[in-house]
């Protein structure tokens, strides 16, 4: 069963409102073809409402960079699903490296935010991946195995239509050095296939693995024509009008 391409832009820490909201009009007048793959941009939370304002009238539907796991309360610092439904979002980022890294993300509270966010009505992206350590000494796809069942632990086959996983190669994140083609396909065969384990072997023909892993044009439509590539979770280049479209434009190629 062919997967329709999604290509996410993921802005990290970057943009003011005004900036944010420049960068998503500039991006809908480069790209008049977009409705072709499925697009989404997750900016700060402080511009969610006014990007999504000023995507009414476009295909491209807004994320978060993250969610918590209550409804409401003493929880200082936090955003709960509802509010980001309430902001306009569709998508929930849930376990990116950057968190797992600076902020103590574990596969528990990944589990607990995926749940969350997909019973107040969002659609996740779980990210999953190796660090540069764990490559090397051989653990990768241990590493795969153990946080795919960790963030997908007590949901049900009916709730993987609403969750896209992202695979991020730690070590290839903003160091310069990138996985190949062939150990980007390796690595989202292993997710699927771990999928089917937990799920049953229809699961994985249509749940979406993007790559997470510093996809650029450059690199963009080699991976995109992997059989196990779905699209990708785009960071730096997300920031980029230019950038950004010759990735999705890749995806419309690719498709």
């Amino acid at each position: 069963m062919a997967r329709r391409f999604f290509v996410a832009g993921n802005w990290k820490m970057n943009n003011t409102i005004e900036q944010s909201v420049n960068l998503v009009n500039s991006l809908q007048k480069e790209m008049r073809d977009m409705h072709k793959v499925d697009i989404m941009v997750a900016p700060p939370f402080t511009a969610i409402k006014s990007v999504y304002d000023a995507l009414s009238s476009s295909s491209i539907q807004v994320g978060a960079q993250d969610v918590f796991w209550e409804e409401s309360g003493a929880y200082t610092g936090e955003v709960s699903p509802m509010m980001l439904k309430d902001a306009g979002c569709k998508w929930a980022i849930i376990g990116h490296s950057e968190r797992r890294q600076y902020f103590g993300e574990t596969d528990d509270t990944v589990n607990r935010k995926m749940k969350a966010a997909l019973a107040a009505g969002l659609k996740a992206i779980v990210c999953v991946g190796e660090t540069l350590e764990e490559r090397d000494a051989g653990k990768a796809f241990d590493v795969l195995d153990r946080q795919v069942a960790g963030a997908l632990a007590g949901l049900g086959k009916e709730d993987m239509d609403k969750i896209v996983i992202a695979y991020e190669p730690v070590w290839a994140i903003g160091t310069g050095r990138n996985a190949t083609p062939q150990q980007a396909d390796e690595a989202h065969a292993k997710i699927r296939a771990r999928v089917g384990e937990l799920f049953g072997s229809k699961t994985p023909e249509t749940m979406r693995v993007l790559y997470g892993g510093s996809m650029k044009p450059a690199n963009a439509l080699e991976l995109l024509k992997c059989e196990n590539v779905d699209g990708g979770l785009i960071g730096g280049a997300s920031l980029k009008t230019a950038e950004f479209a010759a990735i999705i434009r890749a995806a419309i190629e690719a498709s």
